[in-house]
């Protein structure tokens, strides 16, 4: 009993951490910016709001019988998913709908987050319930980071967080692999906090030897790649991957745009020169796949990445993080509660390194991996038509990014995107055969 009572207690924190995160995240938002989608990938910042409003609303109709959902009208537009709740609206159309209002979907809001929290501090709740709520909440802080995304492509360096800070300055490092012995390991997750179905059942996995790079890799690394002529030579790409360069035009990562013969990027930080000492961030699979084979290297399996963050050799033990059990703080990592807003440059969090010794496996950019996505060995959904929908042309990325909310991410946490998405937070290391 004491254990359901204060996991409720944390449930309860959790819960109105995240809605509050939520809204500082648009607090500086002119209303007009609420409405728009600058491209079909992206959502507006109204939809974002209101969606994550509305899968409380789906928990809730799991758990109470003959729940009836606060609007039909919100339902069609913020559902973009799950057809068990109806036909689901077109993603690229969600900026054309100005009904909702912005002025109704932040009465949801709060409605919800009342309801909600009135629930959880005053309703007794079974453990599967309680699970459920978890996934909720960190269900939120995914669309916290996606709307980081979009944020981005929406306003850039017009937007002006409430908090922002700097980062410290960082210890002169050198480019090197690190050995890794091969073996079984362990992979997946099988602790007694809150994960997702996608990281269990943990599950024995043979590895060769292999080396891995102790940082990801950087700007002024992969400079060297475009500038080599990397993305002209067809022999560096896969087949859909050269199809996609060629027809879209990319010439380098997203954002990136060379001006006066200086390589220049657009962020939150502003029109900036790139900082060759940050991680190369907004680059797709095809790319990142690329500059490994221009290397003379390859890009990890999940499981070599997930072995190089959790794997402590001298104790023969795995922990949750690369650095052990303890949870992130901004000494460890540059996540989203850094407010930092940026990559940080190689060699800036020693203290979050991992039991190999690399470096800022944790936070910064996605990292991918050659792995496809899809359930592990024995996989069993915890909630029908939400990741297993997408177990399909999906690879794996580790790690998350300067926008992931820090109760996201472990060392098993598993993100996934199309081979040809670069609008993430999305960078690499490689790794190579011993």
């Amino acid at each position: 009993m004491e254990t359901v009572s204060r996991q409720k207690s944390i449930l309860l924190k959790q819960f109105n951490e995240t809605r509050a995160r939520t809204l500082s995240l648009v607090q500086t938002l002119e209303k007009d910016d609420f409405v728009v989608q600058t491209a079909p990938f992206m959502s507006p910042p109204k939809w974002h709001l209101g969606h994550v409003s509305w899968l409380l609303e789906v928990v809730m109709s799991k758990t109470i019988n003959n729940y009836e959902f606060y609007s039909q009208e919100f339902s069609e537009y913020l559902n973009s998913y799950y057809h068990q709740f109806g036909e689901p609206h077109d993603k690229d159309k969600r900026g054309l709908a100005t009904r909702p209002t912005v002025d109704q979907v932040f009465e949801y809001f709060h409605m919800m987050t009342n309801k909600i929290a009135n629930i959880l501090q005053n309703d007794s709740l079974d453990e599967k319930t309680q699970q459920l709520f978890f996934m909720a909440i960190n269900h939120e802080c995914q669309h916290q980071e996606l709307l980081v995304y979009d944020l981005q492509h929406l306003l850039a360096d017009r937007y002006r967080p409430i908090t922002k800070n700097s980062t410290s300055v960082p210890s002169q490092q050198e480019s090197q692999s690190i050995k890794i012995n091969g073996g079984l390991y362990k992979m997946g997750y099988s602790g007694d906090q809150f994960c997702y179905d996608i990281e269990m059942p943990e599950h024995n996995v043979y590895l060769n030897d292999y080396k891995i790079d102790a940082y990801p890799i950087t700007n002024r690394q992969y400079i060297k790649f475009v500038e080599d002529g990397g993305y002209d030579d067809f022999k560096y790409w896969l087949s859909d991957g050269w199809d996609k360069i060629q027809n879209e035009k990319w010439i380098a990562p997203m954002y990136w745009e060379k001006i006066d013969g200086e390589w220049m990027t657009c962020d939150f930080l502003g029109k900036r020169k790139i900082n060759l000492n940050e991680p190369v961030c907004h680059v797709s699979y095809y790319e990142a796949d690329a500059y490994c084979k221009w290397a003379g290297k390859r890009l990890p399996t999940e499981a070599e990445w997930e072995k190089a963050a959790c794997w402590d050799e001298k104790n023969q033990r795995k922990t949750i993080f690369p650095w052990g059990n303890e949870s992130p703080d901004a000494a460890h990592a540059n996540l989203l509660e850094s407010y930092i807003w940026s990559c940080a440059e190689i060699g800036t969090y020693p203290n979050g390194k991992s039991h190999y010794g690399c470096h800022q496996l944790i936070g910064d950019v996605w990292e991918w991996t050659s792995s496809e996505f899809s359930g592990y060995p024995g996989f069993k959904t915890g909630f029908s038509e939400y990741n297993d929908k997408w177990f399909a042309n999906q690879k794996v990325l580790r790690g998350g990014s300067f926008g992931t909310p820090s109760i996201s991410i472990r060392g098993s946490y598993r993100n996934f995107f199309r081979l040809d998405e670069r609008w993430l937070f999305s960078g690499f290391r490689c790794a190579e055969c011993v």
